[in-house]
């Protein structure tokens, strides 16, 4: 097998004048596989494995990420053109990193009860905020009667968003997906466990990695990808697994937010008042929408719960507190107010 080139595995003129001078002689590497003291990578010369050292740390890195090496070690990482993180599983407020560099996120779903508008919205918030473009496949249409309605639907969620409804199985699924797979083009996939991430990964990659059977109660799956790795698709280009999340905590997202939202957020500067919540105030542009249905209300709910999450999970220590001291005041005025109505 031959060495891909640079161009092929994603570099361009934006990593390149990234470079000083004195670094032209370093190694462009791409990060492939990531470990807790190694990184495996791939460069134009073949595969590479290199130690992390001194203050490197794996978690500060992502599959997909361009670094600089001397041959045996990492000497920098450099600056990603697109980064796609969760909110890290705890009680702060850290970043996961999922992947870095892609160009295509692949939201997979299946044209069955594991379809979830809410779920799909989070997943195209992340990826407007990350600056990838975003596809819903929509995988065992051929099991499905209404997949073309499930097309519909998804579609729905935001504007110019294209939903394929596909067969993760079949042969021809390199060529319905072509224009994203091209030589160069990085691909990410994401998605809950059961819904045929790893049959899509295999049917495009040519590998044979085992999958999993689905509860036929709520088309859930087992875990099958437990780990990240960058893979070669045979049509050309790279594609990044991902384990399946059951949950996705958004952070620091709310461009993402109001992007995949736009038919609400459009609505908000024609409210009759400035501070106006959008629950009963006269004069609310929102709610006159939903009245002469031009907005879905379940709509509205899901844009104002994924805001007040992502405001949340993306404060600050010193913004808590001050949140927290203000809703002291609150509950003090309000048990003043009701404690002089008792009298």
């Amino acid at each position: 097998m031959t060495s891909p080139s640079l161009a092929s595995l994603g570099w361009t003129n934006a990593f390149l004048s990234q470079l000083d001078p004195d670094e032209l002689s370093l190694v462009p590497t791409r990060i492939s596989a990531l470990h807790r003291a190694r990184i495996d990578g791939l460069t134009a010369g073949g595969p590479v494995t290199l130690p992390l050292t001194g203050t490197q740390q794996a978690g500060e890195l992502a599959i997909g990420d361009w670094l600089l090496s001397d041959g045996t070690r990492v000497i920098r990482r450099l600056e990603r053109k697109t980064e796609l993180g969760r909110r890290a599983a705890g009680t702060g407020n850290a970043l996961q990193l999922i992947a870095a560099n892609v160009d295509t996120l692949f939201i997979v779903t299946s044209c069955n009860a594991d379809f979830n508008p809410a779920r799909l919205e989070r997943y195209l918030a992340l990826s407007a905020e990350a600056g990838t473009e975003a596809v819903i496949l929509l995988t065992k249409a051929d099991t499905s009667a209404k997949a073309e309605d499930y097309r519909t639907r998804a579609e729905a969620l935001s504007r110019n968003l294209t939903a394929i409804p596909l067969d993760a199985r079949d042969p021809k699924v390199a060529q319905t997906l072509g224009q994203w797979c091209r030589d160069g083009q990085t691909v990410a996939l994401l998605g809950t466990s059961g819904v045929g991430k790893t049959t899509l990964t295999n049917t495009l990659t040519g590998l044979a990695a085992p999958t999993g059977d689905i509860r036929e109660s709520d088309a859930r799956g087992r875990h099958t990808t437990t780990t990240r790795a960058l893979y070669p698709m045979t049509g050309g280009g790279w594609l990044i697994d991902t384990p399946g999340m059951r949950a996705l905590a958004l952070i620091d997202a709310g461009g993402g937010i109001d992007a995949v939202f736009q038919d609400v957020t459009e609505l908000l500067g024609n409210c009759r008042f400035r501070d106006c919540t959008h629950e009963a105030e006269p004069g609310c542009a929102v709610l006159e929408a939903i009245a002469d249905g031009r907005l879905d209300e379940g709509r509205l709910r899901r844009w104002q719960k994924l805001k007040q999450e992502d405001l949340y999970h993306s404060e600050t220590p010193a913004e808590a507190r001050d949140r927290q001291r203000k809703f002291g005041k609150q509950v003090k005025t309000s048990l003043a107010v009701k404690s002089r109505f008792k009298r």
